[in-house]
């Protein structure tokens, strides 16, 4: 096990645009002390009214002497304006829809708008990538020519609230047993860096203190939006995972309702706490590290093991030692450390796998989510940690789901958690 120690910072809470501190932190792989400093929230809107959002960790940006592009020169209609048929006829706009199974009651987002998303564009016509100097301008979602971190409303967004659309239910076909209402949420794109190239593990820890403060002031500013239940921070990472642009980003979910995987969590934790009077999240890191095995790496503020019943190929968790219900609550020693620590994590990931013909290391296709305690009922039981699993199982192969996995979710696991700890122990 490696132990990472980070020097604490002296301001907490929510970032001010006009904070000018700064703290020094460690790079976990570099060895070297970097000046993290508070970053620059500026908020503005594209040219279809979409929020965005520069993240700004570097001069002159961060101090506001300058100012990022705001305006979007791109001739797109309002968002929300009515929708024109083929005969002329005006409709007003209606967003996606979502549809509760009675056999499972589980809500469903209908979103097939997101049939025609962009798809594995070429580099030099990224959406995601900054507008070039002096160039015509693009269908790109940033205007100015370079940026730190920067989020905006997706384009193609599965949840979305459309002002004055009715969110009662309603039943479809006139059947009560079919429950409709609009996916009253909002789906936001977090770009990690202005480089098409980069990786969030090739980003320096600095930038990734930034995109820590980004996760928890968007989880803030989500969670207080009318009809979100939970908000859920993530990125997909390769093409094997079914990402259609390589450009490093993640996302952020405000959901109108609270997920499946959340649902059965609570359950399990609900009954743990009135069997036992304790914390089933916070419980789970104990046992973990009170059986050594499975735990691949600490530092002072954080933990990461690969759980016991790990269903994935590669699979690990990263939670907090302290009980925090989720992103915002972090302190800013907790902060900074995670900055670290998350980077040493991710490059041990990307050595995990070797190709055995050259024998150079394969770049690993994960999912990384953040769990966090949910807006409301049941909050009280949520415990903040991080989930990263990945779908390659051997280079070259891929774990498909079987029948009894896809039809039933009965998971059957191809590996053993002790094997995954095993090579994560020994990449330290």
């Amino acid at each position: 096990m490696v132990t990472l120690t980070r020097r604490r910072s002296t301001v907490a809470g929510p970032r001010r645009e006009d904070a000018h501190d700064e703290d020094t932190t460690v790079d976990a792989r570099a060895g070297a002390p970097v000046t993290a400093q508070r970053p620059r929230f500026t908020p503005t809107h594209l040219a279809d009214g979409r929020e965005l959002i520069y993240v700004d960790d570097t001069e002159p940006y961060r101090s506001g002497a300058a100012t990022r592009r705001l305006d979007d020169p791109r001739p797109l209609a309002d968002r929300f304006a009515p929708v024109v048929g083929p005969d002329g006829t005006a409709t007003p706009f209606v967003g996606p829809q979502m549809r509760r199974d009675p056999l499972t009651g589980e809500w469903i987002p209908m979103a097939s708008h997101r049939m025609n998303r962009t798809f594995l564009p070429a580099a030099d016509s990224c959406p995601l990538c900054p507008a070039k100097p002096g160039a015509a301008y693009s269908d790109g979602e940033i205007p100015d020519t370079a940026y730190d971190v920067a989020v905006f409303e997706n384009r193609f967004s599965a949840l979305m609230k459309v002002p004055g659309e009715p969110t009662d239910p309603i039943a479809l076909d006139g059947e009560d047993l079919w429950s409709v209402r609009p996916a009253a949420g909002r789906c936001e794109v977090v770009c990690f860096s202005s480089d098409h190239d980069a990786s969030f593990g090739t980003l320096p820890v600095e930038r990734v203190r930034t995109i820590v403060d980004t996760w928890a002031q968007r989880t803030e500013a989500l969670s207080a939006l009318p009809g979100i239940e939970q908000v859920f921070a993530f990125e997909n990472r390769g093409r094997e995972i079914g990402v259609t642009l390589p450009h490093p980003h993640g996302q952020i979910y405000a959901l109108p309702y609270v997920t499946p995987r959340t649902t059965a969590m609570l359950r399990e934790a609900r009954a743990y706490r009135d069997r036992t009077g304790g914390s089933l999240l916070a419980d789970v890191v104990a046992a973990e590290l009170r059986a050594g095995v499975r735990v691949v790496l600490e530092s002072e503020h954080w933990v990461a093991y690969v759980p016991a019943a790990a269903k994935w190929p590669v699979e690990v968790h990263l939670a907090p030692r302290r009980d925090v219900l989720d992103l915002p609550g972090l302190t800013d020693a907790e902060r900074d450390d995670l900055a670290a620590t998350y980077l040493a994590l991710l490059g041990r990931l990307d050595r995990f796998f070797v190709d055995p013909t050259t024998g150079e290391p394969i770049p690993l296709p994960y999912i990384s989510g953040w769990h966090q305690a949910v807006v409301g009922e049941g909050r009280e039981l949520g415990r903040l940690h991080l989930q990263l699993f990945s779908v390659l199982r051997a280079p070259g192969k891929l774990k498909y789901l079987a029948g009894v996995e896809s039809g039933m979710a009965a998971w059957i696991s191809d590996t053993t958690p002790e094997r995954i700890a095993a090579r994560l122990q020994e990449l330290a």
